[in-house]
């Protein structure tokens, strides 16, 4: 677990593609447990550690984590995700190689979206759909190599497995996602798509805050990347 951001109120963690951020039928370690361990061994807290989820990423996804320490930021956090006001995240995924693609301006994608929970997994389905629910992001191609493009990723709304769906709908699957489309699956099990940076109003201090996660270490993670700030 590597921490990206703390201080009294909030504390930031880079995730990997085996980390859940909640408990599971698995019963595997969450996030949320090793942080307050964390807390209560570097502050040498006594008794039970306050820590509140404040949003979750999907098993496969890595990427930044936040989560609030005290019970006022974990209120005012969520009223911000809920609301998707004062708060902004930005995702990176890595797809096959498109000619739809060589442009650097931003796509902006609608669809409805509906969550079948048995399959746990999202469709697209035509609006007024019961249950569905309108799903909003755009795009941006930022690299490429060879056989795969870069997309920044920014979310309007969030969704269950939205950017997952949502590109595997417009025939851009997103590299090692086999649920949504993709040919073949990712050495590590992961699938090729990150949260690379979360900013928001801080909910106690009010300053700007900007947290970024490093890629995952993998070759073609590192050549994009590199491609990208060039």
């Amino acid at each position: 677990m590597v921490v990206l951001y703390e201080d009294n109120h909030i504390i930031a963690v880079s995730k990997t593609c085996h980390e859940i951020v909640q408990g599971d039928k698995t019963g595997d370690t969450p996030l949320s447990e090793m942080v307050k361990a964390y807390i209560k061994e570097k502050y040498q807290k006594p008794g039970e550690v306050f820590l509140g989820v404040t949003h979750r990423l999907d098993r496969p996804t890595t990427g930044v984590v936040l989560f609030a320490r005290t019970s006022k930021a974990l209120t005012r956090l969520n009223t911000m995700f809920q609301s998707h006001e004062q708060i902004r995240k930005t995702y990176w995924a890595i797809v096959e190689k498109n000619d739809r693609l060589s442009g650097d301006e931003a796509i902006r994608l609608e669809h409805y979206l509906w969550r079948n929970e048995k399959q746990n997994k999202s469709f697209v389905v035509k609006p007024g759909t019961k249950d569905a629910k309108r799903a909003v992001l755009s795009y941006r191609a930022i690299a490429q190599s060879d056989r795969y493009t870069l997309l920044e990723i920014n979310l309007e709304t969030g969704r269950h497995h939205q950017i997952r769906c949502q590109l595997s709908a417009i025939g851009l699957p997103i590299k090692g996602d086999l649920k949504y489309g993709a040919k073949r699956s990712n050495p590590d099990g992961g699938i090729s798509l990150h949260a690379r940076k979360i900013e928001f109003v801080h909910p106690v201090s009010k300053q700007e805050i900007s947290i970024m996660a490093p890629v995952p270490d993998d070759k073609l993670w590192h050549a994009l990347e590199q491609q990208s700030m060039g």
